[in-house]
This record gives structure tokens, sequence and C-alpha cells, in this order.
């Protein structure tokens, strides 16, 4: 469904509707029964929680650790900081780590993809210790690390103290935070997440399997992370895409494997079977075109920052109307980016949502044979 446009040009009313609270709500859909002490089902694409319990409250997040560990290596891959080939020493610290581990040996080397691999199909602790010390000397430095990409992230209540994710006073996060995290890894680092989907890894001869049972359950799942420990009891954070919509699953505290995973279960089914996400408006792609005055071009095209994405009941995206807001007689020079009017949302005949609309290019001013033109035609009016 293509949002019906209504070109409106009155200053007034562009300001009345930046005033203006959304009202409109769709029904709540009541969610599963999910046998866990919080959790959040969220979109990917928009961002919007569908449905949730207790998810901004502070718990041990266990391995779902190692998503932020992941972020932070993924980063300095980018930024050419880290190499798959590196050979990277093992320490006697890294290999003294409790929990899942590679059965790595002190006094030797592992190139960091293997060991990247391990940390994500196994939750191998040694090998996230040992990436965590060859990254950034030592696994506080790093762990300083995952701290300042939670803040950029705005993880607001999300604390980390070690890079595995074992139990220790302040090591915490939420089922919010930790979905927000894994959808960041999915949109930025779209080249390694596929080793989410792995279900098993032999190293040194050993073959070891993903904990994630939901890779084998549903062929929509591509990961992401499981996590245990005594304090953070199981916890999952899972994503599945069907038909161009992802959703991402967090779960925090259940009792054991097999109620994370039928938590897991139950809300991906849930958020398939009862929303829709639909792209309203493509980034850098002009929603309208409007008269510039007093330019060297005579005609703006104007947009939206980011993609624009939307997650409704089924069924109600078809009450959507979508109007084009523009001040009256907009005038030259013009920045990218600088807001030019509002797009106003009303669902089912009632405000809804406001996004800003942007200049998608910048244009100078004109001529003085243009801007004589323009005046002349301003005149005229």
């Amino acid at each position: 469904m293509n949002p019906v446009h209504s070109l409106l040009f009155y200053t007034a009313f562009v300001c009345l509707l930046c005033s203006r609270v959304a009202v409109a709500a769709p029904p709540e859909i009541p969610p599963p029964e999910i046998a866990a002490p919080a959790w959040v089902l969220m979109d990917h694409h928009s961002g919007q929680v569908l449905a949730e319990r207790n998810g901004d409250k502070a718990l041990a997040p266990a391995s779902l650790t190692k998503l932020m560990t992941a972020y932070v290596l993924f980063a300095k891959l980018k930024a050419g900081k880290l190499r798959l080939d590196d050979d990277v020493a093992i320490s006697p610290q890294a290999v003294k780590t409790n929990g899942a581990r590679l059965f790595l040996r002190p006094g030797t080397t592992a190139r960091a993809e293997e060991l990247l691999r391990g940390m994500i199909v196994v939750s191998a602790n040694d090998a996230a210790v040992a990436l965590a010390e060859h990254a950034a000397k030592n696994e506080a430095s790093f762990v300083m690390e995952m701290n300042l990409a939670a803040r950029a992230l705005g993880l607001e209540k999300t604390s980390f103290v070690n890079a595995t994710g074992q139990d220790e006073p302040g090591q915490v996060s939420t089922a919010h935070d930790l979905a927000r995290l894994t959808s960041a890894l999915i949109r930025d680092f779209p080249e390694y997440y596929g080793w989410f989907a792995l279900k098993e890894l032999t190293y040194l001869d050993i073959t070891q399997h993903n904990h994630n049972a939901l890779l084998w359950r549903d062929p929509h799942v591509d990961g992401v992370k499981t996590g245990h420990t005594r304090g953070a009891g199981f916890c999952l954070s899972a994503s599945a895409n069907r038909d161009g919509m992802r959703l991402i699953a967090t779960v925090l505290g259940a009792r054991d494997d097999a109620a994370r995973v039928s938590a897991g279960q139950k809300l991906l089914e849930h958020g398939f079977r009862h929303f829709e996400t639909r792209l309203l408006y493509a980034a850098d792609v002009p929603a309208l075109r409007v008269r510039l005055w007093m330019g060297d071009q005579s005609m703006l095209p104007l947009g939206v920052r980011q993609n624009l994405f939307l997650t409704l009941p089924r069924g109600w995206h078809e009450k959507l109307h979508a109007r084009l807001v523009v001040r009256q007689e907009l005038a030259a020079p013009v920045q990218q980016g600088q807001v030019m009017g509002t797009l106003a949302l009303d669902l089912d005949r009632q405000p809804y949502a406001e996004y800003p609309l942007v200049a998608l290019q910048a244009i100078g001013t004109g001529n003085i044979l243009q801007r004589t033109i323009d005046r002349v035609q301003l005149w005229l009016q």
C-alpha cells in the first residue's frame, strides 16, 4: 500500500502538526503466555516493540554479552584494526576462563576468524578472552570499549564487567537493550551475521553444536545467541526473517533450555501471525518535489533521512494516510538535510506519528536574472 499523499502549503498548519502528540493506536493484541521473567518482541526494521514483559528490568545477560563482544570486534575488523587472519596469542588467563570453551592451549596461537566463530557458534569463553586481549591488550580495556559502544547505541541500562557474560556484580542488561543490540549487529555487520546461523563447529578435532535449538526447529530462524549462568538463568536472543519481515525475540531468566526455546518460538510466531511491517518511504528517494524560489534550481526534492518502516497489526496498513506538509514559498539557499516540512501519518483518521521532511540536496542562491524572474512571478501570484 502506498500511502495517499495530500500536499498542503500552510505554515501555520505545519506548526500545529509539529506540536501535536500522537493519539491514535491500533488495538492491543494479547501476547502468548511466556514462562520467563523478562522478554521483548521487536521488529528489526521499524524498531517497534510489539510485546514485552519487564523489558527494561536490569538482569544478568549471561553469554548474550558476547553480542557486544562480537559487535566491538566486528567494528575493529571494519576499521582495519583487526584482521581475520591475525594470529592471536593464547594466554593462561584465556585458558583458565570457566564455561564453554574451544579447549585452547596456553602458549599457542589461533587465527582470529577461528576464535570468532568459536565464540559465536559454541559461546567459547576462552576464545572471547583471547580475542579481547588481542584487540585491546587486556580484557579490562576491551570491556571499556564495550561500554562505550553500549552508550553510543543508546543502551542506557547495560553495563559490562567482562567480555564473556559470566556472573559478576555490575554485569547487567535488559531484554530491550539486548534486542536493540541484536538489531544493531544485524544492521551494521551483515557480512558476519551468517556465522550466527552455523549449527556446529569443529576445532582441534572436537565438534561442538550451537545451543540455539531454534536453528533446527524453524527454517526462518537465522541466529543469534544463547546464554546461561546460575545467576542469569537461560537466556536467548533469536531472530527470524519471513517474507522480508525480520523479528527479534529476546528472553531473559528462563528456568531451563526448553522454556527459553519455547518462549522464543512463541514470540516469533506471534509476531509473524499478527503484525506486518512495510516500508513507507525509502531514504534519499524523493517523496515529493516542491517549488523553490531564488535558487539556481527551481525544484527541491524532499524526503526522509532514513528508511521509514512501520509495523502495524495485520489489516491496519490500509487505514494509514500520509500528508506531506511543506512551508509556503520556500527560498534558497537550502542545505542538504535541512528540515523543510513534516510527514504526518494518520491512522484510522486519527493523528498517529510525525517525521521531518528534509531537503535531499543542497541548492544555492540563483543569479541576478533567476532571482529577478522569481520576484516577478511571486508578485504576479
